[in-house]
């Protein structure tokens, strides 16, 4: 491992990943005052996810230098080791998961619980960049594409089977990626056709032969009906019942008076005066943004935004000055994960989505995601710190020919 230097360390990186810590921090002590009246305590719960905070910055400071070559390396390692976790939730009775809400997407080993997904998130997009930066001719541009879509559909099979909402998140950034690696149109939206087309038969099928009628689905993809439910009651013309606390409703009606309650001053509540933190399910996960915005107003709600879209502009001013091609694609992809479930899940907070379960990046509770994202800043912090020492090496070598080149004086 290189020495530790912290000249070369990206500084504007570091401020966006301490910054969002921040709000994080604040955040969670509003947002966890269920837990702290479950559990009798006021700083356990906070003391829990900040050792889970801890660990993602020292994660992030000590991954940033591992060299690039190594991180895609051990995506491919992870990838392997992740893949046979996700599928080890789809086996029935399987005494390692941990189901929660109907959703089997945990596994609990030696104690510890986490989601295998989002290693799987982590892995394929460092093997699906890797894969893709090989390209060199059109002919690979085919060979890559098809590559990588099986790569892809194999570890989002069981990821889908549980969770829809983080495979089709999935199915983006590798869509984006794509993109990025010039593959020709003709392919990326062939797929994407083919993917929306077997999204409504799954749609039809589920809404006439289960829901409507009542049926209950069994199988691997028992949770289809929820995801349809879901839909049907974020689309329904008819919303004389949105007034009707309801166990399906609960949290979009109170995430909705939060909002309303943080829109009455650009400033919101101001932090800890919050009111709907007592009431709505799960508050300090998937719509802690909806506590936050009750708390800050709609500065605050700005605020986190500009946060998470100046992580995916200094991802792509880093990869416009890198030259390696594999770098630039995962720091590209791990930047838009990032930013893409950070805004899916804003959007699903303030009502304009239907409910998905997507966490925001770093300041929803949960240990597997804080690490795991922290994870992702250190290996984009480890990409630009890279360039910058490529720099000064450049730099250094240029002085010195400069300095050992012959002095010629006319006479």
């Amino acid at each position: 491992m290189p020495k530790i230097n912290l000249k070369n360390i990206d500084r504007t990186f570091w401020g966006l990943f301490i910054a969002l810590i921040v709000v994080a921090i604040i955040a969670l002590f509003s947002a966890s005052s269920t837990l702290v009246y479950s559990r009798h305590s006021a700083l356990g719960p906070i003391g829990q996810q900040m050792f889970f905070i801890v660990v993602g910055i020292i994660a992030a400071f000590g991954i940033q230098y591992i060299p690039s070559y190594w991180v895609r390396l051990g995506g491919y390692l992870l990838l392997a080791l992740s893949t046979l976790l996700v599928y080890s939730t789809m086996i029935p009775g399987n005494p390692l998961v941990v189901t929660a809400n109907g959703a089997s997407r945990w596994l609990r080993i030696a104690g510890i619980t986490f989601q295998p997904s989002e290693l799987a998130k982590l892995s394929l997009i460092i093997v699906i960049a890797d894969q893709l930066s090989r390209i060199r001719t059109e002919e690979d541009k085919r060979k890559y594409f098809f590559r990588t879509l099986i790569i892809a559909g194999v570890v989002m099979l069981p990821i889908m089977a549980s969770n829809l909402s983080t495979a089709v998140l999935i199915g983006l950034i590798i869509f984006c990626l794509w993109i990025l690696a010039r593959i020709p149109w003709k392919y990326t939206l062939s797929i994407v056709g083919i993917a929306i087309i077997a999204l409504v038969i799954g749609y039809a099928v589920v809404e006439f032969a289960f829901v409507r009628p009542g049926v209950k689905m069994g199988g691997p993809f028992k949770r289809a009906t929820t995801w349809v439910s879901r839909i049907d009651h974020h689309f329904a013309d008819d919303n004389s019942d949105k007034y009707t606390l309801t166990d399906e409703n609960i949290q979009e009606v109170y995430a909705a008076v939060a909002i309303a309650r943080g829109g009455t001053s650009p400033l919101g509540v101001l932090p800890g005066n919050s009111k709907e933190r007592d009431y709505l399910p799960l508050a300090f996960a998937d719509y802690i943004f909806a506590i936050f915005v009750e708390e800050s107003g709609v500065i605050g709600a700005i605020f986190l935004i500009f946060l998470y879209l100046a992580v995916l502009f200094r991802a792509c001013y880093v990869s416009s000055r890198y030259s390696d091609m594999p770098a630039m694609l995962m720091t590209m992809g791990l930047a838009l994960m990032i930013t893409c479930q950070a805004l899916i899940s804003m959007l699903v907070a303030v009502g304009l989505g239907p409910v998905t379960g997507q966490p925001l990046p770093l300041i929803s509770k949960g240990g597997t995601s804080v690490i795991i994202t922290s994870v992702y800043f250190g290996i984009m912090m480890g990409v630009s710190r890279e360039q910058l020492l490529l720099r000064d090496r450049f730099n250094e070598s240029i002085t010195q020919s400069q300095e050992d080149a012959p002095i010629v004086t006319l006479e």
